[in-house]
């Protein structure tokens, strides 16, 4: 089978040959992603070294800053943050032009020949509109705001369901996209909100790509555990963890199990760190075992950068090859040297 014959087949929880891989570090990975071309208003521009920090403009204008440069940095300043006025002159990004994916179509095509899985990476509701009125101001929002946040929220889903249409004609497999949803030990806003507010955001876009025959893999960080129900049942398809012990191996295995997959390294904050090849092999194994034994349910993962970690990657090796052995019972595998 190919990798996208084996992605499919997980999804499909049919029991591929082997668990789908989406690593780095030299292991293999079956998944492949692509983008598009900058819409014609784009406001980026890339990160640049000033004295004492780092800055960037993203696509929708906020600026972004960090101190050094191997970390992802936070919003200095959002595009809305000074006034909820400012949204009805906002130049929102163009991304609908047909021209802005026929690269993208190529590419697919070409990635599809080599047998890959591809996905189209989009933005999600949540995290732009954060950006642009910035964190603390627009979680104050969403209590004191609510129909504000929705028309927010409205405007850039309109914007982000061409897109996953865009990438349907360009033909992907899938949309890979995110946002960060928790802090170590509870969500950013209450399960209450999150229904009432976003979640019909995430049931339009995950109804859009279904429409189309794609799949949704989406990345969370932090304790999102109470809304796990609420993402399959607007369609979310695999969930890119890189604490999934956050949750509970039990936990996701016995509630999700055969009906989400997880796509994930071994738990970078609680196993990776105690630096234990026996603790990190023993992980990997349990991830296998227990989320992918639905006939499909886990997608080894590998965190992308050990540097931001503080880790040897020699520690990520032993994960890698440990989500190799066990997910793969054939009994000639490859591996990285």
């Amino acid at each position: 089978m190919t990798s996208r014959e084996i992605v499919k087949a997980s999804l499909a929880f049919a029991g591929p040959p082997r668990i789908p891989y989406g690593m780095g570090g030299g292991f293999p990975s079956d998944l492949r992603g692509v983008g598009r071309k900058a819409a014609p208003n784009s406001k980026a521009h890339g990160w640049k070294q000033y004295d004492g920090y780092w800055e960037m403009i993203d696509a929708w204008g906020n600026v972004w800053r960090r101190l050094e440069n191997i970390t992802k940095g936070e919003v200095y300043k959002g595009v809305l943050e000074e006034s909820w006025d400012l949204l009805d002159s906002y130049d929102f990004p163009k991304t609908d032009s047909v021209e802005l994916y026929e690269d993208t179509t190529v590419r697919c095509a070409d990635l599809h020949q080599q047998g890959f899985f591809v996905t189209g990476h989009i933005g999600w509701p949540f995290n732009i509109a954060r950006y642009m009125r910035r964190m603390e101001n627009f979680l104050a929002d969403v209590a004191a705001e609510p129909e504000r946040v929705k028309d927010l929220l409205r405007r850039i889903t309109d914007i982000l369901e061409i897109e996953i249409y865009r990438f349907a004609d360009a033909g992907v497999d899938g949309i890979m996209t995110g946002e960060d949803w928790g802090t170590q030990d509870r969500l950013l806003v209450s399960p209450t909100a999150f229904r009432e507010i976003f979640k019909p955001f995430f049931a339009r876009l995950c109804g859009a790509a279904h429409s189309r025959g794609l799949s949704i893999w989406f990345h969370s960080c932090g304790h999102v555990t109470e809304v796990l129900e609420d993402w399959v049942e607007v369609g979310i398809n695999v969930c890119q963890f890189d604490q999934p012990e956050l949750h509970g191996i039990d936990y996701l295995s016995e509630n999700f199990g055969g009906r989400m997959h997880f796509w994930c390294p071994v738990d970078i904050q609680k196993t990776l760190q105690t630096r234990d090849p026996e603790k990190i092999r023993n992980a990997a194994r349990e991830y296998v075992e227990k989320l992918g034994s639905f006939g499909g349910g886990f997608v080894a993962g590998y965190y992308g950068s050990n540097e931001a970690l503080g880790l040897d990657p020699k520690y990520q090796k032993v994960a890698s090859e440990a989500f190799m052995e066990y997910g793969d019972p054939a009994p000639t595998r490859t591996s990285a040297s």
